[in-house]
């Protein structure tokens, strides 16, 4: 059994790295997206959400992608600051546009989700942009499955990770499984979570041993084990290539912590605070900052008090469907 040890006396609790975009909520509920005529605009991407929401929850986080020279990317940096989050290692892109998607609200069981990523800023963050000694002052370090999806980024997240190796910086690997982003289903597919494939398991088995903490729903667990339908036996064969620790995200059943061998059955963490299908980022802090989890004050932050560009209860949000994360 691997037991996590975080470094004392760091700089920054958490960096971040993977997806930076957009997010364009729908301002209508209850209809397709066609049929959509007015979207409200906010922080997106499943490693800035993190990255944003434990800033708010009181760590020092750090957010590591790029974005274009344009508009929609000095939005997102400014945001990302006005929160206390760390943006130097957020590179700035002088051809590509910043990544955007599109959310909506048909009904209670149907979320449209639609990618704007074509050859998008954070999908070329160039690893020889990625500072030694910036990770080096990180106690932990987090990336996203879809970094590990490309040539370009997963050089990069090797490039990360080898720092991280290097000066005891805890890995974290947040799995973050986009079927649509790893070329398995149509553009407009992007709401469908889970589509079994053997080459995506085994590139993502390729890079497990790398990380000390896997984090995932039950479907992500799926595709990084290959066992379709079964998530034990892929909670095996995630074991069988990896020591790390496992944490099973479970929607309303909570969560699974698994640090050992993959028991016979799976328990579970009651989740009292996020509702079901959404990411509660109370554990990660626990996990990086025991009794220090409370948010900061308003007077505290850097932009003072009542500068925060999300709406107050957004903290927990994904999507608003089952899973949740862009």
């Amino acid at each position: 059994m691997k037991t996590l040890s975080f470094a004392g006396d760091r700089r920054f609790d958490l960096a971040c790295l993977g997806r930076l975009a957009v997010d364009l909520y729908s301002q209508q509920i209850g209809c397709a997206l066609e049929d959509v005529s007015s979207f409200a605009k906010y922080l997106g991407g499943s490693s800035a959400n993190i990255a944003f929401g434990v800033a708010r929850l009181g760590l020092r986080s750090a957010m590591i992608s790029r974005v274009g020279d344009e508009q929609m990317g000095r939005f997102l940096v400014q945001t990302l600051q006005r929160e206390g989050c760390d943006t130097s290692m957020v590179q700035v892109d002088p051809q590509r546009l910043t990544a955007l998607v599109l959310l909506g609200l048909k009904d209670r069981d149907t979320f449209p989700l639609l990618f704007y990523r074509e050859n998008c800023a954070d999908m070329a963050l160039d690893a020889a942009g990625i500072r030694e000694d910036f990770i080096a002052q990180c106690r932990a370090l987090l990336i996203t499955g879809t970094h590990l999806s490309q040539p370009g980024v997963r050089a990069a997240s090797r490039t990360a990770l080898d720092h991280a190796a290097r000066h005891a910086v805890v890995r974290v690997l947040d799995i973050d499984y986009r079927p649509v982003l790893w070329g398995l289903t149509k553009r407009g597919e992007g709401a469908n979570r889970y589509v079994a494939d053997a080459q995506v398991t085994t590139s993502l088995q390729e890079m497990l041993p790398r990380f000390d903490l896997l984090i995932g729903t039950e479907e992500e667990f799926l595709i990084a084990g290959g066992v379709p339908g079964d998530l034990l036996a892929s909670l095996r064969k995630v074991r069988e290539v990896t020591a790390a620790t496992l944490v099973v995200k479970r929607g309303a059943l909570g969560c699974t912590f698994v640090p050992g061998p993959v028991p016979a059955r799976l328990g579970q963490v009651p989740d009292r605070g996020a509702a079901p299908g959404r990411e509660d980022l109370r554990p990660q802090v626990r996990l990086l900052a025991p009794g220090r989890g409370a948010a900061r004050p308003d007077h505290d932050r850097p932009d003072g008090p009542g500068r925060r560009e999300h709406r107050p209860g957004r903290l927990r949000r994904r999507e608003p469907g089952p899973g949740g994360g862009r």
